[in-house]
């Protein structure tokens, strides 16, 4: 299963960007997008970002994410 998690670019070094999901970071090869730039919102698949989200939508998913692992949590 894969879980499509918005990551935000915070640093770019020709085709690898360094995103960030909740202060984890991780290196991304940015070869299949066109005109990223940091600050930019991506979903990455396999070390690939292979597509851009808007930041509103990305925030949006972001706290639904949150939301249901804290119910989850507090189920336990």
């Amino acid at each position: 299963m894969c879980l499509a998690v918005p990551s935000k670019i915070i640093d770019i070094n020709d085709t690898v960007a360094t995103v960030d999901v909740d202060g984890v970071t991780r290196k991304t090869s940015i070869l299949l997008l066109e005109d990223v730039k940091i600050g930019d919102y991506v979903i990455v698949h396999a070390g690939f970002a292979i597509s851009k989200l808007d930041e509103k939508m990305a925030l949006q998913t972001l706290e639904d994410l949150r939301n249901i692992l804290s119910a989850d949590s507090s189920q336990a």
